[in-house]
């Protein structure tokens, strides 16, 4: 399991965790995409939109390995802002490559994004 050096391992002052330690000896939690209804607590769309940036901050538009980035968090946001980079995708993996989709992350957290130049 890849380690994502430099990556923030939960949002600051809360439990929402955005990494794990170690790789699970029973294989990789499996990601599923989960639907975000409007009606969610505020601390999780925060939590959400820091995830976003914490991955383009770190990856930016290119692909990246899911590694020891937290299933559930990457859960809330897979089929929408993160998108499968490869096909067949396995979403039982720790080497399964995702990327960012810019476009769909733009307008899902447009908090994220103020004040880029790209």
């Amino acid at each position: 399991m890849l380690k994502h050096r430099g990556f923030p391992g939960r949002l600051p002052g809360t439990d929402f965790q955005f990494t794990i330690r170690r790789a699970n000896p029973k294989g990789a939690t499996p990601l599923i995409a989960r639907e975000r209804y409007r009606d969610r607590r505020p601390a999780d769309r925060r939590a959400d939109a820091a995830f976003v940036r914490a991955i383009w901050e770190c990856f930016g538009e290119a692909p990246f390995e899911r590694g020891n980035l937290d299933a559930g968090r990457l859960s809330w946001l897979l089929g929408r802002e993160v998108k499968p980079a490869q096909e067949p995708f396995d979403p039982d993996s720790y080497e399964a490559l995702l990327v960012l989709d810019l476009s769909v992350a733009r307008a899902s957290f447009p908090e994220v994004f103020r004040g880029e130049n790209d």
